[in-house]
């Protein structure tokens, strides 16, 4: 994941009503009426949500067959595998460095010290 998609997906994640769409659609795809329903905030607002939630690629939009106005709004898992993957390579690097930090104290700890005299 580029550094720019990275801070896209991360900006769209850091609001609580496009969270609250990412947990509606992990149940099923929805369409934009039942998001507004199950929320807050009016119709306007929430489009624009889902303009930054399109954008940051962790949603998509397709038309429903039959009905070419309504739109069905479900989830692209590879773009959260993606931020998934990059989550692990940080906790990896804490996880190193907290082993190497443990391992220096036990070290230290262990050594007899020598006396002054």
């Amino acid at each position: 994941m580029s550094a720019a998609q990275l801070d896209r997906t991360l900006i769209a994640l850091a609001d609580p009503t496009r969270r609250q769409v990412i947990d509606l659609l992990r149940k099923r795809p929805r369409r934009a009426g039942e998001l507004v329903a199950a929320s807050t905030i009016s119709a306007p607002a929430m489009s624009r949500h889902l303009r930054i939630l399109r954008a940051s690629g962790l949603i998509e939009e397709t038309e429903v067959p039959g009905d070419a106005r309504v739109r069905l709004y479900r989830l692209r898992p590879e773009k959260f595998a993606s931020l998934q993957s990059w989550l692990d390579e940080v906790q990896n690097f804490w996880a190193g460095q907290l082993d190497a930090f443990k391992a220096h104290v036990e070290d230290k700890t262990t050594k007899p010290k020598a006396r002054r005299k």
